[in-house]
């Protein structure tokens, strides 16, 4: 499949602002089950400072907004040709993959975790129907529903309130799977969704790492394993660390924030 995409992220203060610096996870590289036909950033009201790979080999853009301004935006458009793997990759970067058994603030198991894994403690059963089954329990145990939640949520946070989003589901999947003894990694993406090419944001799913086989993704809140519809930009070990845009601004001025994304085959 080709994919197109267009995301616009807009900024609107309420005055001048003093600066800004902007780390962006939004560039996909090649990969098993993809390959970046075009891919440009356009950034209107400051500069791309320095291209870089982080530790997990995410292509990582740095950009600086101008001092004075009251709006700037990041436009990043390209196209992906995607295949199905059957959500499953060999293991790229440079972070060993032990590192994604650490847990995270967002990401860390308490009681209701605990009781969540209880059913799935057996090492002994089929590890991919295992994490599958695991991934519906999530899904059945928490409603997807905008709105309750936040980036800051963690995973216990969302498995208590039983609802959340995308990114909840991942992080309640990386706790139960770490609290399992697996490694896992939070990625971040675009899903094309057939027939509603304006989408409200990124999306996010995980992947778990199986001896003999490699990264299998999943995407918690579709109940699927990831296929040609993907579009992977970046991983971590949970939101913070594949976040597609994070950073600072210096001044008083209060932000807007605007962000639309055109995805489609």
């Amino acid at each position: 499949m080709r994919v197109s995409i267009d995301h616009a992220t807009t900024y609107r203060f309420d005055g001048p602002i003093a600066g800004a610096l902007q780390e962006l996870r939004l560039t996909p590289r090649d990969s098993r089950g993809q390959r970046v036909e075009s891919w440009d950033i356009e950034v209107t009201g400051g500069a791309t400072e320095v291209e870089f790979a982080d530790h997990h080999a995410n292509r990582v853009n740095l950009i600086s907004l101008e001092a004075g301004i009251t709006e700037a935006i990041v436009r990043c458009t390209g196209v992906v040709e995607t295949t199905d793997t059957n959500g499953v990759l060999a293991h790229q970067g440079y972070a060993p993959k032990w590192l994604y058994a650490r847990t995270t603030e967002l990401t860390t198991a308490g009681t209701g975790v605990d009781g969540l894994v209880a059913a799935f403690d057996h090492p002994s059963d089929d590890p991919v129907a295992r994490m599958h089954a695991l991934s519906s329990h999530i899904r059945a145990t928490v409603d997807y529903d905008p709105g309750w939640t936040s980036v800051a949520t963690t995973a216990e946070d969302a498995l208590a309130a039983g609802h959340g989003v995308c990114q909840d589901h991942s992080h309640i999947f990386l706790a139960a799977a770490r609290r399992l003894g697996m490694a896992a990694r939070y990625v971040s993406g675009y899903l094309v969704v057939d027939g509603e090419p304006d989408q409200p944001a990124t999306h996010a799913w995980a992947e778990v790492w199986i001896e003999r086989l490699g990264w299998l993704g999943l995407d918690v809140s579709n109940g699927i394993s990831p296929d040609e519809r993907y579009v992977r930009l970046a991983v971590g070990l949970d939101y913070r660390e594949a976040a597609p845009v994070s950073g600072i601004r210096f001044g008083d001025a209060e932000e807007d924030l605007d962000v639309t994304v055109q995805i489609q085959q």
